[in-house]
């Protein structure tokens, strides 16, 4: 499904956290992206996949008042990227704790090592790997490679573990987890990481919503094929 296009007007509230009761009131990174939808102004609009939004909604209330600005480019991005493919909710959570996982507390790291495994497992379930994939998880999981062993140690103690689906409430605690372990992380500016995270997530999600098509195989011309001039 192909995104709305939508243009952000030339005047718009600043953004800020929380939810609004109207845009009077200033409003949030969805509320504003229902109101470009033209739906009715709410912070759980229908023009967005649920789990990308609630990304959008963690990112908006987690960046700094003086950083939330910066993601406003975002807003008509997410319009129309909706639909029921399993792997968004995957593709999302996994962006986030491969984002998060080098730059958190070690506790959080513990967690997210296990979710990204976890998401590493169910797409493969769903035959949705790449080598573009697994490359990004290594590169989070060798940046902490004590965090990556515990979680495999773990996995291991848990029997029923391999037969865990990956549910929206799945989802919802790997984002909590990175996106506030990010905001709270040592880093020189955790801002522009987590507006790098939202842009990540939503590419990701549009390449599962609205894949590009298949480039047309041009068939080589023949001699008898080639128009001939009167």
């Amino acid at each position: 499904m192909k995104p709305v296009q939508s243009v952000m007007p030339d005047v718009m509230p600043v953004l800020s956290r929380g939810k609004h009761r109207n845009p009077r009131s200033g409003g949030c990174f969805m509320e504003f992206a229902s109101y470009l939808a033209g739906e009715s102004w709410s912070d759980h609009p229908a023009c967005t996949h649920p789990v990308l939004a609630s990304l959008a909604r963690m990112v908006n209330d987690c960046t700094s008042d003086d950083g939330r600005s910066r993601l406003t480019d975002l807003i008509p991005s997410v319009i129309g990227l909706r639909g029921t493919d399993p792997r968004v909710e995957i593709m999302v959570s996994l962006r986030a704790a491969t984002a998060a996982l080098p730059v958190v507390s070690l506790d959080r790291q513990r967690a997210l090592a296990v979710g990204i495994l976890s998401c590493e497992r169910n797409l493969d379930r769903l035959g949705a790997g790449s080598p573009a994939i697994s490359a990004r998880i290594r590169a989070a999981l060798d940046a902490v490679p004590n965090a990556e062993k515990w979680a495999r140690d773990f996995i291991a103690s848990v029997r029923s573990w391999s037969h865990a689906k990956f549910t929206p409430r799945t989802a919802d605690s790997i984002l909590r987890v990175s996106v506030q372990g990010i905001a709270e992380g040592c880093i020189p500016d955790p801002d522009a990481l987590l507006r790098e995270l939202l842009s990540g997530a939503i590419a990701d999600t549009r390449a599962v919503l609205d894949p590009m098509p298949e480039p047309a195989v041009v068939q080589p011309q023949t001699a008898e094929s080639v128009p001939r001039t009167p």
